[in-house]
């Protein structure tokens, strides 16, 4: 099975190439995409990446896509190509939270709790039990960093960000930085999904934002 990764969540985004054979995953290509103009990338680096290695858009098995949280435009972008290539060649798609791809890439066991800066001092939180390779979310919410401090008293906190690692380290927290997970990622946490059967609906498939738009917050004014 061919699996195509996308994460379009952040500032910079990836694409990430991979193939499963039997019980493993090997990764072909990762490709980095700049931030601000996914929309006029995504679908040439697509093309570009299968053509490199002598493959067609009919080759791919399934998707997986970084679902959030993350940025409001980047997702959005980043799930209509995904959605767009999945009902057009009917195949699959797994949808990955970057909050579960940060605990997985922690390397524990057991509960984890992963953090993505949120900005306004805040983080975006995913409490995860993982075992052996399955993965089990207890929770993801928003927390500002003070909160999370509490939240967290007792537990790591896995993060790539180095200032939501600061401010839990002033306030006593075990952190264990890692670095930033690419497509390479969704790719890994995706192709179990896809694996294990656990696809999204392509009709009702959403970002997962977390926390609402600013205009949705002056609409309810709250």
């Amino acid at each position: 099975m061919i699996v195509l990764a996308v994460d379009s969540s952040g500032r910079e985004g990836s694409l990430a190439l991979a193939r499963a054979e039997a019980s493993a995953l090997a990764i072909v290509e990762v490709v980095s995409l700049d931030g601000g103009n996914f929309s006029a990338q995504l679908v040439p680096q697509i093309a570009a990446m299968l053509t490199k290695h002598g493959l067609a858009r009919r080759d791919i098995g399934g998707f997986a896509v970084a679902v959030g949280p993350g940025s409001f435009t980047g997702l959005r972008v980043g799930l209509a190509v995904v959605k767009g290539l999945a009902e057009a060649l009917e195949k699959p798609i797994a949808a990955v939270s970057r909050l579960e791809a940060v605990a997985r890439s922690s390397g524990k066991q057991g509960n984890v709790i992963a953090a993505l800066d949120a900005g306004r001092r805040q983080a975006f939180v995913g409490e995860y039990e993982l075992q052996g390779e399955s993965a089990s979310c207890i929770k993801e919410h928003l927390l500002f960093w003070d909160e999370l401090g509490v939240f967290a008293v007792g537990r790591p906190v896995a993060t790539p960000d180095k200032n939501v690692a600061e401010a839990l380290r002033q306030s006593g927290v075990s952190v264990l930085e890692i670095q930033n997970p690419r497509a390479d990622v969704i790719a890994r946490v995706g192709w179990k999904k896809l694996v294990s059967g656990d696809v999204a609906d392509v009709a009702t498939l959403e970002a997962n934002y977390i926390r609402r738009t600013d205009a949705e917050i002056l609409v309810q004014g709250k």
